[in-house]
């Protein structure tokens, strides 16, 4: 098993900022996002490896623990990957911690199709967690406690999934699960299923399941909490004069009115048109639209007169 430089992959040096790595995150996964690179294989592997990078660097648990293995693991290489003298137990996930915590939010469901399984790579599930049951990690109960082990689990979700809501089916291995995801999920949220986990040995309670949503850096928008960003392109004459201009939601394509004199990196709101509020019904966050100007191209004789003579009168002006 070799070793991943998570910050080669992200093209940063050790000791990279949060903005650093979320920026490097965002810039090559709009890149190799497979929206962008349909069919490509190649593409799909590096978009997988950069949200790997990006699992573990922007987590500050699993980035401590990730910069202190380094020194250790070049010296478990240079010793021709012998075990001797190396601690790597200490690194790996050991059964009762949970590597990843946060709020719970239950949700049940009654259809729907779970994939992704195995998206992490070897050394990443020996270091933070092997797979437990198609994706699931298990978490043993506190000594003397008669609840069942609970279960852990990562889900990735679209854009468009997480706008609309979805259902997924999880499979722990002996049980299959459905589950109903609410519009409106956030990237990080922990979904809890409340009593769905392992069953006690004994007449206890079961444990339960939590899932952490992932939400891959989309190609078009910017998500702010419940906001969401994108640009607009506006061609010259329209920013001059005003008109109308296509912007692309989420709720699809629809045509705004674009004020007389726009300049270029200008932000118009569009009210509502940003993401549902989760578990609030009707309730939605704005979408922000920033003026991208085109230049117009390909420019015929009348029109570069035109443009030569608007020149002069500016130039007559000033």
């Amino acid at each position: 098993m070799d070793f991943k430089d998570y910050y080669k992959l992200l093209g940063l040096e050790k000791g990279a900022t949060a903005e650093e790595i979320k920026k490097a995150y965002r810039k090559l996964a709009i890149k190799y996002h497979p929206d962008k690179n349909p069919g490509n294989k190649a593409a799909e592997e590096k978009f997988k490896e950069i949200n790997e990078a990006n699992d573990v660097l922007s987590d500050p648990e699993k980035k401590k623990k990730y910069d202190e293995l380094g020194s250790d693991w070049q010296r478990y290489q240079q010793q021709g990957g012998s075990n001797q003298g190396f601690d790597w137990s200490q690194y790996q996930n050991q059964s009762g911690q949970r590597y990843r915590q946060g709020s719970a939010s239950e949700q049940f469901g009654n259809e729907g199709q779970f994939g992704d399984e195995g998206q992490f790579s070897d050394f990443f599930e020996s270091l933070f967690g092997g797979n437990f049951g198609g994706g699931f990690r298990g978490s043993r109960a506190k000594a003397g406690s008669s609840k069942g082990q609970d279960f852990q689990a990562d889900l990735e979700l679209s854009l468009e999934e997480a706008y609309g809501g979805t259902t997924r089916q999880l499979d722990t291995g002996s049980e299959k699960l459905e589950i109903k995801i609410k519009p409106g999920v956030r990237e990080g949220q922990v979904l809890r299923l409340k009593e769905k986990g392992g069953k006690p040995r004994g007449t206890g309670k079961r444990g339960d399941v939590f899932i952490t949503v992932h939400i891959p850096v989309h190609p078009l928008f910017d998500r702010t909490e419940d906001d969401l960003h994108c640009s607009v392109p506006v061609e010259l004459y329209t920013c001059l004069l005003g008109g109308k201009a296509l912007v692309r939601t989420l709720k699809g394509t629809i045509r705004i009115d674009i004020p007389k004199g726009s300049e270029n990196g200008k932000s118009i709101r569009l009210k509502g048109m940003g993401m549902p509020r989760f578990g609030k019904e009707k309730e939605f966050g704005d979408l922000y639209g920033k003026i991208k100007v085109v230049l117009p191209k390909d420019l015929n004789p009348k029109e570069i007169e035109l443009f030569t003579e608007l020149q002069k009168i500016k130039n007559q002006k000033s």
